[in-house]
């Protein structure tokens, strides 16, 4: 199967979801649930992921699949992995930070990513080897990470800080704030397409799942960043997370790395 066609499937799949999640985002009637881990789930969410499952099932029914809302299927070399609102919390409270994420990993490599915030006009996306690229509704254009090499020049993307204090590393991010030359907080995936951008140097995240780092992942990589964990090891099966420049990676490792 080729790259470019399983890039025009996601981005497809992307537009379907984004149908179904801007018709309810700020619905007086949403309908919101609590799951098991405290986190909220919509009717939005569970209805993109179904879809996006009802689609895959036609045009790659020999591919796996593990969502956010539905778990895993099938097995296989090849795998989708789907967070349908990424950023539920964002999503309930009428927040615009929240988007759609989409990826595909062969052989244990993400080789596909698209994430798309279609209340903020964004679309993000990238396949292994061809760059990576933005949509903000007026142009596409090919995008990279910024050039900052010093860690006092960077500009730091921060989520909440709650989850910092929560594994005991407040103080450690707190000492890397210092370090940069600003700080921000958006968080969600936002942050780490901003990095992809050029307009963060660094983003980082205490406790993130698959399907929050897949898509990610192949955009900072194709737009010339560099994504790990907090080790330096490059992933994107979840537990922590760091993108950056490249550039300033390590030295924002020694202080928050573990």
């Amino acid at each position: 199967m080729a790259a470019t066609d399983d890039l025009a499937l996601a981005l497809e799949l992307a537009g379907l979801a984004d149908e179904i999640t801007l018709a309810r985002f700020g619905a007086d009637d949403l309908v919101v649930e609590t799951k098991p881990d405290l986190t909220p789930v919509t009717e939005a969410d569970r209805g993109v992921e179904q879809l996006v499952r009802d689609r895959l099932a036609v045009a790659r029914p020999g591919d796996a699949i593990v969502g956010e809302e539905f778990g895993s299927s099938g097995e296989g070399p090849r795998r989708w992995i789907i967070d349908p609102i990424d950023g539920t919390k964002n999503y309930v409270r009428g927040i615009p930070v929240w988007a759609t994420l989409l990826a595909l990993e062969v052989e244990g490599q993400v080789e596909v990513g698209v994430v798309s915030a279609p209340v903020l006009h964004r679309r993000w996306w990238a396949s292994r080897g061809e760059g990576a690229f933005m949509d903000d509704g007026r142009a596409t254009r090919r995008i990279q990470v910024s050039r900052v090499r010093q860690l006092e020049d960077a500009t730091l993307c921060i989520a909440g800080i709650e989850d910092w204090e929560g594994i005991g590393r407040l103080d450690d991010l707190l000492e890397l704030s210092r370090s940069c030359w600003r700080s921000r907080g958006l968080g969600d995936i936002l942050s780490y397409m901003l990095v992809a951008e050029g307009g963060f140097d660094i983003g980082l995240d205490a406790e993130v799942n698959l399907w929050d780092l897949a898509a990610a992942m192949v955009i900072v990589e194709e737009a010339g960043g560099r994504l790990t964990d907090l080790g330096g090891t490059p992933r994107a099966d979840g537990g922590d997370a760091i993108a950056t420049n490249g550039l300033v990676h390590d030295a924002a490792l020694a202080i928050i790395g573990r």
